[in-house]
């Protein structure tokens, strides 16, 4: 495919995400649709989209209008490419550029920033200095991160058999199993350090959340709300700690017994029912469902699903997740809450109450990475009685 067959496949598919479609199912429908595209070509326009995704305010402006035309004009003027090369109606091409087709100001810091109207009190709110920073970041790719499995692998060997399948990794300062990938991601998958084990897929942040805790041989380990169990796997690297997984949609732990078999690792799977019987735990790790604010690069459709009705409901979530697995921590255990959020009102908002309904618990640890810094953004907080 040409550049502009390419621009004109985003076009398409962007159409069809703001129409409502989820991204995933857009991209696969027209890869489905469309045998003849090889992969650069799939891959060049899912960056497309993806790019156009997150920041589709500015695009939009930049574009003239917000349509999936609109955006890849936006992004093309963007990148200061010459648009009479892409947009001239040939063969596969977007048609030409029309005289309304104009830029526009940005209106708002919100909008040249890439962040919803509402949204932006809120964000400046929780992130003070470092709001343009996190919202600049959050309008880039988001780098791609490995864990080393010590289970199987230290960090100078993974970064050796990487090399070898033509992968470039190196140590990240978040975390001391954290990789950034600095050349041939998209090779990870077929690797022989990835599929033996070596090493997983994770965010230095995600990984420095688990790193916090002090694990210990011996201790007994909840992770509450272990969604796909990145956070498991990491737990149970330790040596003799005894992890248990649950989530209240178990089909979202559905890949995690073949995962922990590939990592060496050993996991037991709890169901609602199993989990008071096994209690009580020396550590629950509660990775609490959340806007996903910190992730917006890898999943940018969220940022502009996300409604201040929406951000309430997710907040009660979290205040009763933690009054839910509070009972379940034993007497000098520790409660550990995360999110994948930037957003004070889902951090230590939701602490701060918890501390205030309960004051048998005290905090003893908080954190937050941000995005500017070279991962996603993660908060947690360790409480114990």
């Amino acid at each position: 495919m040409t550049p502009a067959a390419r621009v004109q496949a985003s076009i398409e598919i962007l159409d069809q995400i703001l129409s409502g479609a989820p991204v995933e199912k857009a991209l696969t429908g027209w890869a489905r649709r469309s045998r003849f595209a090889g992969s650069k070509d799939r891959a060049a326009i899912r960056d497309h989209v993806f790019g156009a995704l997150r920041c589709k305010r500015s695009f939009a402006a930049a574009g003239g209008v917000e349509t999936g035309r609109g955006l890849m004009i936006g992004a093309m003027r963007m990148q200061e490419v010459d648009l009479d090369q892409i947009f001239n109606g040939e063969g596969y091409a977007p048609a030409s550029l029309e005289e309304h087709e104009q830029a526009k100001p940005c209106e708002s810091d919100a909008q040249k920033y890439d962040i919803p109207e509402w949204l932006w009190p809120t964000f400046q709110e929780s992130l003070g200095d470092l709001t343009l920073p996190v919202a600049e970041a959050l309008r880039a790719r988001a780098p791609v991160h490995l864990r080393v499995n010590l289970i199987k692998s230290s960090v100078d060997q993974a970064v050796s058999v990487l090399l070898a399948d033509g992968i470039q990794a190196r140590p990240h300062p978040a975390c001391s199993t954290a990789l950034e990938v600095v050349e041939g991601e998209r090779k990870i998958s077929g690797s022989r350090a990835y599929t033996d084990g070596l090493v997983e897929l994770q965010d230095a942040a995600s990984q420095a959340v688990v790193e916090s805790l002090d694990l210990n041989p011996g201790m007994r380990v909840l992770d509450y709300c272990s969604g796909g169990g990145g956070k498991a796997l990491a737990l149970a690297a330790h040596h003799g700690v005894d992890v248990f997984a649950h989530d209240v949609n178990a089909a979202r732990m559905r890949d995690l017994s073949a995962r922990a078999e590939r990592a060496g690792a050993q996991i037991t799977l709890l169901t609602n029912d199993e989990i008071s019987a096994q209690a009580p735990f020396d550590i629950v790790l509660t990775d609490a469902p959340c806007s996903g604010s910190g992730s917006w690069r890898r999943a940018p459709a969220g940022k502009w699903s996300l409604t201040q009705d929406g951000l309430n409901r997710l907040t009660e979530t979290q205040r009763t997740i933690l009054d839910d697995v509070a009972p379940l921590v034993g007497p000098a255990g520790v409660l550990a809450y995360a999110t994948c959020s930037l957003l004070e009102v889902e951090n230590g908002a939701v602490v701060d109450a918890f501390v205030a309904a309960h004051p048998e618990w005290t905090e003893t640890f908080r954190k937050t990475w941000y995005v500017s810094h070279g991962t996603d953004g993660f908060f947690t907080s360790h409480l114990t009685r």
